[in-house]
């Protein structure tokens, strides 16, 4: 049995608790992105699967904390916070676009230093990791970050119209754009466990063909699923990303004791 999410644990928060479900869903966010980025998608999900998504510090309640500026520090501080929160029951990793290399490290950091193979790496609207990232993002000035969060479409209209919001978002944002586009693993880098790809396929920034290129990461299984639109496709889409990831999550559990 898990236990609960409490104050001691800064990098996790549970929408929908369900901390005696057999299996844990580590959700990481884009750049720029929040716990509550999967606050819809966990009230989706069956009973079975506990998603605990997790919130990078300088946000929300996290916001007087130092940001990280590099993938690796996400993924390490991820990890330092998730063992007693996923013990004795299997782990999968879902990242969309930052949040595809965030969980990509912390796959190969569980296996390296806990001896777990996630259950499933589930990487959305990102480049494989051999193929790098920089577009540049994080040395335009304040305007330039606001444009391009115009142009991606994935941040609530609201806050976009708000001085005052944005102004406390955009430390955070210009510190996940650094690590998202310094972000370095090579072509050496894999992951052993299975790997399911998905792709928008009028994405402006992420051609459908790189988010394939996820294959040469894994030694495991690699699936790749496209679905109709651009980089924030997976808001357009959530009831079938969410059976997607149920389907794919129980089959791999198979029957019997989950434990992997």
């Amino acid at each position: 049995m898990a236990l609960p999410v409490t104050s001691e644990s800064r990098w996790f928060r549970r929408f929908h608790p369900r901390p005696d479900a057999e299996i844990a869903l580590v959700c990481l966010p884009h750049a720029g992105g929040s716990a509550s980025t999967y606050l819809s998608l966990a009230r989706r999900l069956p009973e079975t699967i506990d998603v605990l998504a997790v919130q990078y510090p300088g946000r929300q309640n996290r916001l007087h904390e130092p940001c990280l500026d590099t993938v690796q520090d996400l993924a390490r501080g991820a990890l330092d916070d998730l063992g007693p929160l996923a013990a004795d029951r299997p782990v999968a990793l879902f990242g969309h676009s930052m949040g595809a290399s965030v969980a990509f490290e912390l796959a190969r950091l569980l296996e390296r230093e806990r001896s777990t193979v996630p259950l499933a790496l589930f990487v959305s609207g990102r480049r494989a990791p051999s193929l790098g990232t920089d577009r540049g993002v994080c040395l335009l000035d304040d305007d330039g970050i606001i444009a391009e969060l115009h142009d991606l479409a994935g941040t609530d209209t609201r806050i976009l119209d708000e001085p005052d919001l944005l102004q406390l978002l955009l430390p955070s944002l210009r510190a996940d754009y650094v690590a998202s586009e310094t972000y370095v693993a090579g072509p050496g880098a894999v992951t052993s466990c299975d790997v399911i790809a998905l792709a928008g396929d009028r994405d402006p920034h992420v051609e459908v063909s790189e988010v394939a290129d996820w294959r040469d990461h894994t030694t495991g299984t690699f699936e790749l699923r496209v679905f109709p639109g651009a980089h924030f496709f997976i808001n357009d889409h959530e009831p079938e990303i969410a059976a997607a990831l149920a389907d794919t999550l129980l089959a791999a559990a198979g029957p019997g004791p989950l434990i992997r």
